[in-house]
């Protein structure tokens, strides 16, 4: 298999931009139709997040082994979906039509081949996982809304009840599903550490054109149903080698996770100082201070301190969080969550003021992660 040839022909392909998506799904619907009930009535923010995670995974299959874990991961997720083994062929189909239309006369028989044993592969991985996900979980779980807070004209908190014993990590996130907005499904993280009446708490912010955090900060309502995908990710929780004091650094409902962390460590008993930076455009943002306030009230090894960056009127203190946090960094290991903005501007900052990148931890905003809150 020429892996060279591989990543040349996907690089070319993509420059194609909006046009390979486009293409992609045409040919899709058109070749399978029963599958274009799989996908939301809008496409626009589906568009390009499987075609370009395909074209990503597949084209650097000779590092396959370093990805697996993500592989399985998109397996296990994607049965949300009711994708089955049989359904893996047709993306495949459409996926090489896709290449040969944009490739044109430098689409030969022996690309076509290396193409077709890279997706098998690949999807060879994927369901496999799927498989074995399929004998100890269910696609989804079901919750029930007991609570819906609208905390600003924005942003609601919103506890549910899960059906079933669910299991996650504070820091984790899921996909959530909601019956008002069918079909689309967004990753929001957990704001509590596990709970024995299974409840979960989930933060949302609504943006513009988010079609699902709109519902659930307009519409959602006591006794509506939620669906929650299995829980994901590891780069906000808290591993064994993380010893020692932590400051964190929250920008709008990225808070979330990160007072999930707090719950954990007062749970076990603390033995660390947490100091916890909320940082928020105006005043109005701090959407959540009473409930923090509280916590800090409660124990005595956490510092919360609210900072406001546009907002003139504010009496306390003000600025961007990244700075008012080093200014009390010493050497702790950082947790930051907020928008893909905020963190990469954050770590820019933390990195440039000394703070080891191995002691900076923040999830990654991946194409198959899309966040709407």
């Amino acid at each position: 298999m020429d892996t060279q040839a591989l990543k040349d022909s996907w690089h070319l392909v993509a420059r194609s931009g909006d046009e390979v998506p486009l293409y992609f799904y045409s040919v899709l619907f058109l070749m399978n139709p029963d599958v274009r009930d799989m996908f939301p009535v809008s496409m626009a923010r589906q568009r390009d997040r499987l075609v370009g995670a395909l074209g990503e995974v597949v084209s650097n299959v000779d590092q396959v082994e370093g990805v697996v874990p993500f592989l399985q991961q998109l397996g296990r997720d994607h049965r949300k979906f009711a994708v089955t083994a049989a359904h893996y062929p047709a993306v495949g189909q459409a996926l090489l039509a896709t290449l040969e239309h944009f490739l044109g006369e430098r689409w030969t028989p022996a690309l076509a081949h290396d193409w077709t044993q890279a997706y098998n592969l690949v999807a060879q991985v994927m369901v496999e996982a799927s498989n074995e996900a399929a004998k100890v979980s269910p696609p989804w779980w079901e919750a029930e809304i007991i609570g819906q807070e609208n905390r600003t004209l924005d942003i609601a908190v919103i506890r549910a009840r899960l059906n079933y014993q669910y299991p996650f990590r504070p820091g984790q996130s899921a996909s959530i599903s909601y019956s008002m907005r069918p079909r689309i499904w967004r990753f929001y993280s957990f704001a509590n550490a596990p709970r024995q009446d299974n409840t979960i708490d989930l933060h949302v912010r609504m943006v513009d054109g988010g079609a699902l955090s709109s519902a659930l900060v307009m519409g959602a309502r006591r006794g509506d149903v939620l669906r929650v995908g299995a829980a994901v990710g590891e780069r906000l929780t808290l591993a064994p080698e993380v010893q020692g004091d932590l400051l964190m650094i929250a920008g709008g409902t990225g808070l979330a996770p990160l007072k999930a962390l707090v719950e954990q460590i007062a749970f076990e008993g603390p033995s660390r100082r947490v100091d916890l930076v909320v940082g928020a455009r105006t005043s109005r943002d701090l959407y959540d201070l009473e409930a923090l306030g509280k916590m800090a009230a409660e124990h005595p090894w956490l510092n919360v301190v609210p900072v406001v960056s546009h907002d003139p009127f504010y009496r306390g203190t003000r600025g961007y969080a990244v700075d008012v946090a080093l200014q009390g960094w010493r050497g702790q290991h950082v947790f930051v969550c907020g928008s893909e903005e905020m963190v990469q501007a954050t770590n820019g900052r933390l990195l440039d003021a000394g703070v080891p990148s191995e002691q900076i931890h923040f999830d990654e905003f991946t194409s198959d992660r899309g966040r709407e809150s």
